[in-house]
């Protein structure tokens, strides 16, 4: 208990110390000229300070790999996964300093977005247009299997629903379609008023937000596909988001060489990484990272909840199968509640005061899963 609120304790120091402070940062991946060099990943201070080149170009270039497009960091391992278009190769590297250690796999088709799903497996999008299923890895790099029934002509964008449906868009098709949890197809959940499609992204309250790469603005539908307007336009390229803990969303500016900050409404706050800081070209990914959270203690790779946003909590599978207790932390690392995950599959927080708590489980190996939720009415 003293580990973990000492740990929480100092996280509470680090969000409330003027900006977040100096373990949380920003990595953008840069796709430079798409086809063509340069390509780098970057990494900032949370503010959008300190820009620090974590990949170089030379790296991209001597390893004949190129146009990064996801970044997806696996903390127990200490190394972070970066998609290749060009090359089609995911490539592992120290987590910390950004060197080259391996190749994860390579991809046929292309790999672009990839995400770590509720059964801890690796889900990776392809962008060609004969080669498109869904495929899926173990976190070790061994190959699991085309996940979907049909292939995404130039998959770019991945999420999941809060029933564990699997939606993917379609950049050269202007669609999204809708798999369900076992991967069979299950139609297009959109194919209206979208033109280049890359991004997707669940809100708490089940609404999708869709980049439209090509319109240059955001499209939010409701739950069932239906459109609900424009959440955010005056963008150039937009591609990459990343959810602030506060509830913001960085988004990345292609065009415009930057990545700006809105509100859950939509609204423009600012520009958090300014236009070409740091020798951005062309952002195609924007992720957050907690560092402080990245010791030997933790695997922080399990997803416990979803959504990460709201008062009603569901426990994946993953959690169900490995855990059989949660504890909830707030900032001040006060245990607020503990809940026996026996006793069901939702946990309702609609009591305790909106903001920032901390999920804790401890496996059979003694290494604690940890994550971070918002609390929001």
């Amino acid at each position: 208990m003293k580990t973990i609120k000492s740990t929480l304790i100092i996280l509470l120091l680090i969000l409330s110390a003027g900006v977040f402070a100096q373990q949380t940062y920003i990595y953008v991946s840069d796709a430079g000229g798409f086809n063509n060099s340069p390509w780098q990943i970057m990494r900032y201070d949370v503010d959008g300070s300190n820009p620090q080149i974590f990949i170089p170009n030379t790296f991209f270039v001597t390893e004949g790999v190129g146009w990064p497009q996801d970044i997806v960091f696996l903390e127990d391992q200490e190394v972070v996964l970066i998609s290749n278009l060009v090359g089609g190769r995911i490539t592992k590297h120290n987590a910390t300093t950004g060197a080259y250690i391996e190749d994860f796999a390579a991809v046929a088709g292309g790999p672009t977005r990839m995400k770590i799903g509720a059964d801890d497996l690796l889900y990776v999008l392809q962008w060609s247009n004969t080669d498109n299923k869904v495929l899926r890895y173990e976190q070790d790099g061994t190959f699991v299997d085309e996940f979907t029934s049909v292939g995404v002509v130039q998959s770019i964008g991945l999420d999941w629903d809060s029933a564990g449906n699997l939606y993917v868009s379609s950049y050269g098709g202007g669609t999204v379609r809708k798999f369900d949890p076992s991967g069979n197809d299950m139609g297009l959940f959109i194919d209206t008023e979208l033109s280049g499609p890359t991004n997707i992204w669940f809100n708490s309250g089940g609404e999708l937000l869709v980049l439209d790469w090509t319109a240059g603005d955001i499209e939010r539908f409701d739950a069932s596909g239906n459109y609900l307007g424009t959440w955010a336009s005056g963008l150039a390229q937009p591609e990459g988001i990343a959810e602030l803990p506060n509830g913001n969303l960085l988004v990345g500016n292609g065009g415009l060489a930057q990545v700006d900050q809105f509100l859950p409404s939509g609204t423009f706050f600012e520009t958090t990484v300014t236009s070409g800081s740091g020798g951005l070209i062309q952002p195609n990914a924007v992720v957050l990272r907690d560092a402080i959270l990245s010791t030997s203690d933790y695997e922080l790779n399990r997803i416990l909840v979803t959504p990460t946003m709201g008062t009603q909590f569901e426990f994946t599978q993953q959690a169900i199968s490995h855990f059989q207790e949660i504890q909830i932390f707030d900032v001040l690392g006060t245990l607020v509640d503990s809940v026996s995950i026996a006793e069901g599959s939702i946990w309702d927080a609609q009591r305790l005061s909106e903001g920032i708590y901390f999920m804790v489980a401890t496996g059979e190996s003694g290494l604690k899963t940890t994550q971070k939720i918002v609390v929001k009415k």
